[in-house]
Protein backbone atom coordinates (compact mmCIF):
# COMPACT_ATOMS: atom_id res chain seq x y z
CA UNK A 1 0.00 0.00 0.00
CA UNK A 2 2.80 2.44 0.87
CA UNK A 3 4.49 1.66 -2.43
CA UNK A 4 1.30 2.44 -4.38
CA UNK A 5 0.93 5.83 -2.63
CA UNK A 6 4.59 6.60 -3.29
CA UNK A 7 4.20 5.78 -7.00
CA UNK A 8 0.99 7.84 -7.26
CA UNK A 9 2.66 10.81 -5.58
CA UNK A 10 5.66 10.48 -7.89
CA UNK A 11 3.40 10.40 -10.96
CA UNK A 12 1.55 13.50 -9.83
CA UNK A 13 4.76 15.37 -8.93
CA UNK A 14 6.73 14.58 -12.08
CA UNK A 15 4.69 16.81 -14.44
CA UNK A 16 4.90 19.63 -11.91
CA UNK A 17 8.67 19.24 -11.66
CA UNK A 18 8.98 19.19 -15.43
CA UNK A 19 6.87 22.34 -15.72
CA UNK A 20 8.98 24.13 -13.13
CA UNK A 21 12.12 23.19 -15.04
CA UNK A 22 10.69 24.47 -18.33
CA UNK A 23 9.59 27.73 -16.73
CA UNK A 24 13.05 28.40 -15.30
CA UNK A 25 14.65 27.81 -18.71
CA UNK A 26 12.23 30.08 -20.55
CA UNK A 27 12.30 33.12 -18.33
CA UNK A 28 12.61 36.13 -20.56
CA UNK A 29 13.70 39.70 -20.32
CA UNK A 30 10.41 41.46 -19.65
CA UNK A 31 11.68 44.95 -20.43
CA UNK A 32 11.49 46.13 -24.02
CA UNK A 33 14.31 48.10 -25.58
CA UNK A 34 15.03 50.02 -28.76
CA UNK A 35 18.27 49.99 -30.71
CA UNK A 36 18.69 52.99 -33.02
CA UNK A 37 19.68 52.66 -36.65
CA UNK A 38 23.41 52.68 -37.25
CA UNK A 39 24.46 51.55 -33.77
CA UNK A 40 24.98 48.33 -31.88
CA UNK A 41 23.26 47.48 -28.61
CA UNK A 42 26.36 46.83 -26.47
CA UNK A 43 29.54 47.10 -28.52
CA UNK A 44 29.10 49.92 -31.02
CA UNK A 45 30.31 48.96 -34.50
CA UNK A 46 32.22 45.68 -34.57
CA UNK A 47 34.77 46.21 -37.33
CA UNK A 48 35.86 42.96 -38.98
CA UNK A 49 38.47 42.31 -41.67
CA UNK A 50 37.52 43.28 -45.20
CA UNK A 51 35.63 46.39 -44.09
CA UNK A 52 32.74 44.31 -42.80
CA UNK A 53 30.86 45.98 -39.94
CA UNK A 54 28.45 44.29 -37.54
CA UNK A 55 26.03 46.03 -35.20
CA UNK A 56 24.55 43.79 -32.52
CA UNK A 57 20.83 44.50 -32.32
CA UNK A 58 19.65 41.66 -30.05
CA UNK A 59 22.11 39.86 -27.81
CA UNK A 60 21.89 36.33 -26.51
CA UNK A 61 21.76 38.08 -23.12
CA UNK A 62 18.42 39.58 -24.16
CA UNK A 63 16.85 36.25 -25.15
CA UNK A 64 18.20 33.82 -22.56
CA UNK A 65 20.55 32.53 -25.25
CA UNK A 66 17.81 31.69 -27.73
CA UNK A 67 18.53 34.32 -30.39
CA UNK A 68 21.11 36.84 -31.55
CA UNK A 69 20.55 39.40 -34.29
CA UNK A 70 23.08 41.57 -36.10
CA UNK A 71 22.95 44.08 -38.88
CA UNK A 72 25.90 43.49 -41.15
CA UNK A 73 27.40 45.80 -43.76
CA UNK A 74 29.61 43.76 -46.06
CA UNK A 75 32.29 44.54 -48.60
CA UNK A 76 33.71 41.02 -48.42
CA UNK A 77 32.42 37.53 -47.87
CA UNK A 78 33.01 34.56 -45.61
CA UNK A 79 34.87 31.31 -46.13
CA UNK A 80 32.80 28.17 -46.54
CA UNK A 81 32.02 27.16 -42.95
CA UNK A 82 29.71 25.16 -40.68
CA UNK A 83 27.92 26.12 -37.47
CA UNK A 84 27.48 22.97 -35.41
CA UNK A 85 24.69 24.22 -33.14
CA UNK A 86 23.09 27.27 -34.81
CA UNK A 87 20.64 27.92 -37.62
CA UNK A 88 21.01 31.25 -39.45
CA UNK A 89 18.54 33.50 -41.22
CA UNK A 90 19.69 36.31 -43.51
CA UNK A 91 17.43 39.13 -44.73
CA UNK A 92 18.99 41.34 -47.42
CA UNK A 93 18.39 45.05 -46.83
CA UNK A 94 20.63 46.57 -49.53
CA UNK A 95 22.78 45.34 -52.38
CA UNK A 96 23.01 41.85 -53.80
CA UNK A 97 24.72 38.69 -52.54
CA UNK A 98 25.67 35.24 -53.69
CA UNK A 99 25.14 32.48 -51.12
CA UNK A 100 26.39 28.95 -51.27
CA UNK A 101 24.52 26.47 -49.05
CA UNK A 102 25.77 22.92 -49.46
CA UNK A 103 25.98 22.41 -53.24
CA UNK A 104 23.35 25.03 -54.07
CA UNK A 105 23.92 28.69 -54.96
CA UNK A 106 21.40 31.47 -54.47
CA UNK A 107 21.41 34.99 -55.87
CA UNK A 108 19.92 37.32 -53.28
CA UNK A 109 18.66 40.89 -53.59
CA UNK A 110 17.06 43.43 -51.24
CA UNK A 111 13.96 41.92 -49.65
CA UNK A 112 15.10 38.29 -50.04
CA UNK A 113 15.44 35.94 -47.07
CA UNK A 114 17.43 32.73 -46.79
CA UNK A 115 17.48 30.06 -44.08
CA UNK A 116 20.73 28.18 -43.43
CA UNK A 117 20.37 25.05 -41.30
CA UNK A 118 23.10 24.11 -38.86
CA UNK A 119 25.73 21.58 -39.97
CA UNK A 120 25.42 22.57 -43.66
CA UNK A 121 28.50 24.24 -45.21
CA UNK A 122 27.71 27.78 -46.32
CA UNK A 123 29.29 31.07 -47.36
CA UNK A 124 28.25 34.39 -48.85
CA UNK A 125 29.77 37.28 -50.73
CA UNK A 126 28.27 40.60 -51.85
CA UNK A 127 28.06 40.88 -55.63
CA UNK A 128 27.63 44.65 -55.48
CA UNK A 129 30.20 47.08 -54.06
CA UNK A 130 28.66 46.57 -50.63
CA UNK A 131 25.57 45.08 -49.10
CA UNK A 132 23.63 45.18 -45.88
CA UNK A 133 21.75 42.34 -44.17
CA UNK A 134 20.01 41.41 -40.97
CA UNK A 135 21.51 38.17 -39.64
CA UNK A 136 19.74 36.08 -37.00
CA UNK A 137 21.28 33.10 -35.23
CA UNK A 138 19.23 30.60 -33.27
CA UNK A 139 20.31 29.76 -30.65
CA UNK A 140 22.65 32.65 -30.00
CA UNK A 141 25.48 30.45 -28.80
CA UNK A 142 28.73 32.36 -28.41
CA UNK A 143 28.55 34.19 -31.74
CA UNK A 144 28.74 37.60 -30.09
CA UNK A 145 32.01 36.65 -28.36
CA UNK A 146 33.33 35.21 -31.63
CA UNK A 147 32.80 38.49 -33.48
CA UNK A 148 34.46 40.49 -30.70
CA UNK A 149 37.51 38.21 -30.70
CA UNK A 150 37.61 38.25 -34.52
CA UNK A 151 37.55 42.05 -34.53
CA UNK A 152 40.62 42.09 -32.30
CA UNK A 153 42.74 40.01 -34.72
CA UNK A 154 45.54 41.90 -36.44
CA UNK A 155 45.18 42.64 -40.16
CA UNK A 156 48.05 40.26 -40.95
CA UNK A 157 46.39 37.26 -39.23
CA UNK A 158 46.57 34.04 -41.21
CA UNK A 159 43.78 31.66 -42.24
CA UNK A 160 45.22 29.28 -39.63
CA UNK A 161 44.74 31.94 -36.93
CA UNK A 162 41.12 32.31 -38.02
CA UNK A 163 40.61 28.54 -38.13
CA UNK A 164 41.72 28.13 -34.51
CA UNK A 165 39.41 30.89 -33.31
CA UNK A 166 36.46 29.63 -35.32
CA UNK A 167 36.80 26.12 -33.88
CA UNK A 168 36.80 27.56 -30.35
CA UNK A 169 33.31 28.93 -31.09
CA UNK A 170 31.64 25.73 -32.36
CA UNK A 171 32.23 26.37 -36.06
CA UNK A 172 34.61 24.99 -38.66
CA UNK A 173 36.01 26.40 -41.90
CA UNK A 174 35.59 23.76 -44.61
CA UNK A 175 36.58 25.69 -47.73
CA UNK A 176 37.69 29.01 -49.21
CA UNK A 177 35.44 32.01 -49.79
CA UNK A 178 33.16 31.63 -52.81
CA UNK A 179 34.00 33.50 -55.98
CA UNK A 180 31.59 35.53 -58.04
CA UNK A 181 31.56 34.26 -61.60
Amino acid sequence: MKRRKFLQAALVASPLAATANVQSKTERNTKSFKVDAGVGRFHGHIQLKGNNILDLKISGKDSNGDLAMFQGTHRGGTPLHIHYFQDEIFFVLEGEYLFQVGDERYKMKAGDTIFLPRNIPHAFVPTTESGKMIVMLQPAGRIEEFFLVSASLPENSTPEDWGKIIENYDMKVVGPPIKVE
